[in-house]
């Protein structure tokens, strides 16, 4: 019973970060702002001066293109962490993700994040019912 209980536990405080994780321009937008958007994607300017975090946030697919050189931390739901140098110029394709970023440099870190939006699908018209009409009125 015990072991049910605990794996329970261990599950939920694995789901609640995710659940949790909400979009970067509204949870943090002393870092994050919007500087474009349309039915396709949504631009985004990311700035952090030197040492600052973030908070737990997602975002969709997207194509991040570094304006400055740096080194930043990147914490997951579940506590794993990975950290990756970047330089001024570089782009990278980011696949979706829910993530906590922390500016590791001494210098200002600024980022283009360029996130890509699913694009709705129309509903499938459905077909008209076929009745079976007899032309000769039996």
């Amino acid at each position: 019973m015990y072991r049910i209980l605990f794996m329970a536990l261990f599950v939920l405080a694995l789901a609640v970060p995710a659940a949790l994780a909400q979009d970067a321009a509204k949870v943090d937008s002393q870092h994050y702002k919007v500087e474009s958007e349309n039915s396709r994607v949504r631009v985004l300017r990311v700035k952090y001066g030197p040492h600052e975090k973030s908070v737990m946030h997602a975002h969709p697919d997207a194509v991040a293109i570094f304006q400055t050189d740096g080194r930043i931390k990147f914490t997951y739901p579940g506590g794993k962490t990975e950290e990756r140098d970047m330089k001024a110029g570089e782009t990278l394709f980011t696949p979706a993700v829910v993530h906590l970023p922390e500016n590791l440099s001494d210098s200002d870190m600024e980022v283009i994040l360029v996130e890509l939006k699913t694009p709705k699908r129309k509903p499938v018209p459905k077909k008209p019912a076929t009745t079976n009409i007899n032309p000769s009125g039996n």
